[in-house]
């Protein structure tokens, strides 16, 4: 298995055990509803552009609610289990489309949980989640009001985004994914207390 299969598996595992009525870190979104943003993702392409192109979004939201309220909660869980598709691009690029993904989603399941703590991730979950946080950092963060340093605790750089006074951030690579994703629940240290406030008031996120 791939790490974005690897992940998955473990959302998927999450999911199941604590039910469809769950909490999320996604604003008013419980796990049946995040799981059937997840189908609408991969099943319907007429609907999946509405998750990043506002213009199609209220139809996007049409069909997820119904998709929510229609289908039956294993058969939900089923179909993340089961992926996109043959033939779909989220199945061709599994590992590029469906990595961040599911390691973010799973991370809005299990943090929005009481006594959630850090994962410890295994090599290839890691590396594979370095690949894409310098060009989505660039894609959520380019407008910031802050010169933002995005590091790890060995000090490597990992990408250096916004304009403004600088801040430094610092975190294992799963937290700078979240962090960039807009999840404010990412374990991190931050060189400038009000310069962090500023940032973390700017939308980020996809």
């Amino acid at each position: 298995m791939t790490a974005a299969q690897r992940e998955r598996a473990a959302l998927v595992a999450t999911m199941s055990e604590i039910g469809p009525d769950a909490p999320t870190l996604c604003e008013g979104w419980t796990t049946r509803d995040l799981a059937a943003h997840l189908v609408v993702r991969e099943r319907r392409l007429d609907a999946a552009p509405g998750i990043a192109i506002p213009f199609l979004a209220g139809y996007t939201d049409k069909v997820q609610r119904r998709t929510a309220s229609s289908t039956g909660w294993d058969e939900l869980v089923d179909k993340v289990s089961s992926g996109p598709p043959l033939l779909s691009p989220f199945k061709l690029l599994d590992s590029v489309a469906n990595m961040d993904e599911m390691f973010i989603h799973h991370e809005d399941v299990r943090r929005a949980q009481p006594g959630w703590e850090p994962r410890s991730l295994d090599a290839e979950t890691i590396a594979a989640l370095r690949r894409p946080v310098g060009m989505m950092a660039r894609l959520t963060m380019g407008k910031v009001p802050a010169r933002v340093t995005l590091q790890t605790p060995e000090g490597e750089t990992v990408a250096v985004v916004g304009s403004g006074p600088g801040l430094t951030v610092t975190g294992d690579i799963g937290e700078l994914t979240l962090f960039v994703a807009g999840r404010d629940e990412a374990r991190l240290t931050f060189s400038d207390a009000q310069a962090a406030q500023a940032v973390r008031a700017a939308r980020r996120g996809l």
